[in-house]
């Protein structure tokens, strides 16, 4: 069986195989119903490694052992392969997040809290600030700002932002919203999918249609984080952004949008 080295590549990477696993399943495959010999043939694996190699998919559903004589193996359909493995994950998973849930319960993470709460009233303001690398950390750290929004947020971003962050905020926008939270997202509508974005966020959020030049989301006038390129400059995985925790500069900022607020 020839089969191309980034294929094989591929399943590993996808399924958590090593490459007697992905050389064995991907002869299978391809036969239907095979013996560890002829498996160990096609596959090129050695034949004294393919029966560990038959055990370990067969204990992962990957394939099924044949009853009868000489003993065989069966394929199973690469759609149920991935139906188990997504159960298994989402197994796995809940029990991960029930696991940190208790965590939060404990004494110990209460004196965690306790010592940050101390530390942080000792630090510099000047010091309380950080960079973050690629947009999903940086929409990560958004998400986080939002959480603890009491009063207004301020959204200022571009035409294929505004789409974005409809897509990647517009849930806990929602609930800010719902909550009282003043929010209000000025970015130039270009496009009919800037347009469409605008419209359905309009129902919890002010949209202004603004361009400011600049992108940046600012919490209750004292936190902010702000990007250093435009997104047209930079390629989603290297968008940078400066977060800043600092009433007196994040004031100043919020004085001049409210003043391009009015005008626009």
């Amino acid at each position: 069986m020839i089969v191309n080295d980034d294929f094989l590549k591929k399943i590993r990477s996808a399924f958590d195989l090593n490459i007697y696993e992905a050389k064995i399943w991907a002869a299978l495959l391809s036969k239907g119903v095979a013996s560890a010999g002829e498996l160990s043939d096609i596959s090129d694996v050695p034949r004294s490694r393919s029966y560990d190699v038959l055990e370990s998919l067969e204990k992962r559903g990957f394939i099924i052992m044949k009853i009868g004589r000489p003993i065989k193996y069966i394929a199973v359909k690469p759609e149920e392969v991935m139906r188990r493995l997504k159960k298994e994950h989402q197994e796995v998973a809940i029990k991960s997040i029930k696991s940190l849930e208790g965590v939060e319960k404990t004494d110990a993470f209460a004196e965690l809290n306790l010592l940050f709460k101390q530390g942080i009233e000792n630090v510099d303001p000047m010091n309380v600030s950080g960079a973050f690398k690629g947009r999903n950390n940086i929409y990560d750290h958004v998400l986080s700002m939002l959480d603890n929004a009491q009063k207004d947020v301020v959204i200022v971003t571009s035409t294929d932002g505004i789409v974005r962050k409809v897509e990647a905020l517009k849930s806990t926008l929602r609930k800010l919203s719902n909550k009282g939270v003043k929010i209000k997202i000025a970015a130039p509508l270009k496009t009919d999918k800037a347009k469409e974005a605008a419209k359905e966020i309009s129902e919890f959020a002010t949209v202004r249609d603004v361009n400011l030049n600049a992108r940046f989301v600012l919490v209750d006038g004292k936190e902010l984080i702000f990007m250093i390129k435009g997104d047209k400059e930079v390629h989603e995985s290297y968008d940078s952004g400066i977060w800043v925790n600092s009433p007196f500069f994040a004031s100043s900022l919020k004085s001049m949008f409210d003043t391009a607020w009015v005008k626009a």
